[in-house]
């Protein structure tokens, strides 16, 4: 097994002299690793080869490898502000993302199924033990399914796009809304509001009458409904551990004919996760996401294009510290 540092393997990655920070990338050799020890490193891992399992993708975080019937799933620890790469990452943010999709999994599976293939306890199969000081923790075998054209968007609180297009036209998405909400208002209900995938930049907030005519009536139906049903699900339990989930975003794919649920799940990189004690309507919240990243980029003169300046120590510190919180609220134990 070889650890060695390299150039960044993504297009935002900058690659001058502010870019010359301590990260890691992750090159395994596949060789028996009884003789070898793995030491554990502060440093975040931005990109992961695994020789002999082709990598099919590439996005802003994970890395998606192919195992024939199945995939492999990595979550790195990059982190984008801005719709750009940071150079740096934070550390362990990927573990944080897997374990509490693991953790949401966990609750939901008995009612709605979902592509995981193996529980976090379960051991890796044997191509993979090789490699299996870089993937536990961070790693989740899925089914391969085929990814509806949309992402599931549900909100249950003004926020963002949302409320930059309420203060336009009082509605969000061709859903009228009441007079009189401001910014983090809670909404009477929650609703659903989908957007189009993008690779990269924003997605693109959509109407459900434009989501049925990229699904089919019948899948969009489905999807609006579970997603709703998984947001309350998730956003009474989240209350209880004294965070307020004010939107999220699900996928789902077809197995069969069966619509699962796919990707990650209710993460601080899927959603917005505000503080409890501290939530008050009419400002923006303070968050358990990238809230210290944007935050200090906005103090920068830099044009938010590529490439992107590093994130100082005490940024990364803080906002992992935020990511550690966020896991340890949900479920009630460190990781």
């Amino acid at each position: 097994m070889e650890v060695k540092a390299a150039p960044l393997g993504f297009k935002n990655a900058s690659t001058g002299p502010r870019s010359r920070i301590r990260s890691r990338h992750i090159s395994l050799r596949a060789e028996p690793l009884r003789h070898y020890f793995f030491a554990v490193s502060p440093d975040p891992i931005l990109s992961l080869d695994l020789p002999g399992i082709t990598k099919v993708k590439s996005g802003k975080v994970r890395e998606v490898f192919d195992l024939g019937d199945s995939l492999l799933f990595v979550a790195t620890d990059r982190i984008s502000a801005f719709d750009c790469v940071m150079p740096n990452g934070i550390p362990r943010k990927g573990e944080v993302l897997t374990q509490i999709s693991h953790f949401w999994f966990d609750q939901t599976e008995s009612w709605l199924p979902n592509h995981r293939l193996l529980k976090t306890e379960d051991p890796l199969p044997d191509r993979l033990k090789p490699f299996a000081s870089i993937l536990d923790g961070r790693s989740m075998i899925v089914r391969k399914t085929q990814p509806l054209p949309i992402e599931c968007v549900v909100r249950g609180y003004l926020s963002g796009s949302g409320w930059k297009e309420y203060r336009k036209s009082g509605s969000v998405c061709g859903i009228a809304l009441p007079p009189g909400l401001v910014e983090s208002s809670e909404l009477p209900e929650p609703i659903f509001t989908p957007a189009t995938k993008a690779e990269s930049g924003h997605d693109e907030n959509i109407s459900f009458e434009q989501a049925v005519q990229l699904t089919g009536p019948a899948v969009a139906q489905q999807a609006r409904d579970l997603s709703l049903r998984l947001y309350r699900f998730a956003r009474d339990y989240a209350r209880t551990r004294g965070i307020i989930i004010a939107d999220t975003k699900f996928e789902f794919g077809l197995v069969d004919g069966q619509l699962i649920l796919i990707d990650e799940v209710l993460t601080p990189d899927s959603s917005r996760f505000w503080p409890a004690e501290h939530y008050a309507a009419g400002r923006g919240q303070p968050s358990f996401d990238k809230q210290f990243v944007r935050d200090h980029l906005e103090t920068l003169d830099w044009d938010k294009t590529p490439p992107a300046p590093a994130l100082p120590a005490d940024i990364v510190a803080k906002t992992q510290a935020k990511y550690l919180e966020a896991y340890r609220l949900l479920t009630g134990k460190p990781l």
